[in-house]
């Protein structure tokens, strides 16, 4: 469920190319977004190919890849969704785990994650 936005950056690889977007924390969505236009812009290639439940329980394909990402709380390597034409950029809880961050929908914040080592 999209609650809250957070302004951040996406990178290549290499870091080289890099793009700011304002994510849509989504609490609901597996993985981060990307639109387009942003990843054609960074030169992200499909490493893989998932099925994506929607809200309204359609189910779609997406390509796959991954990117830097720096938020305001933390950076890290992520796995991306290839978004296509007017998809929307989504922050989701797979890169949030990744940085060790949770989202608090009271106080609309990411918060460090308890981390556990079982």
């Amino acid at each position: 469920m999209g609650i809250g936005y957070i302004k951040g950056r996406v990178m290549d690889i290499s870091k080289k190319k890099k793009k700011e977007l304002d994510f849509l924390i989504d609490s609901g969505a597996t993985y981060t977004l990307l639109p387009q236009e942003v990843w054609k812009f960074l030169g992200l290639k499909p490493k893989r190919e998932v099925e994506i439940v929607l809200a309204d329980g359609r189910k779609i394909r997406r390509k796959v890849s991954e990117c830097f990402i720096e938020l305001p709380q933390g950076d890290g390597f992520s796995p991306v969704i290839l978004g296509e034409k007017d998809d929307e950029s989504v922050l989701g809880v797979v890169t949030l785990e990744i940085m060790g961050f949770v989202f608090n929908p009271l106080k609309r914040t990411l918060e460090p994650m308890k981390m556990l080592l079982i």
